[in-house]
C-alpha cells in the first residue's frame, strides 16, 4: 500500500509532525498531497526532493 493517495497522505502527516513543532492542523494536508503528487507523478512521495516537498508544505501553511 505504498502507492496510494492514503499512503501519500499518511507520509505527509508523518513528515509534518515528525519534529513535534507542528501538527497536521497547521497545514492544508490535502493541498500538499495533491501538489506533491503532481510534481512526483507518483503517490510514493518519498522519491520527491526534500526541499521541493518542504517548499510545497510551506506554501500550504494555514495562517
Amino acid at each position: 500500500m505504498l502507492n496510494t493517495m492514503e499512503s501519500a497522505t499518511e507520509y505527509v502527516i508523518a513528515e509534518l509532525e515528525a519534529k513535534g513543532t507542528a501538527t497536521r492542523d497547521d497545514f492544508d494536508v490535502q493541498a500538499i498531497v495533491t501538489a506533491s503528487h503532481a510534481i512526483a507523478e507518483s503517490w510514493d512521495l518519498r522519491s520527491m526532493d526534500r526541499s521541493t516537498f518542504w517548499n510545497i508544505a510551506a506554501s500550504n501553511l494555514k495562517l
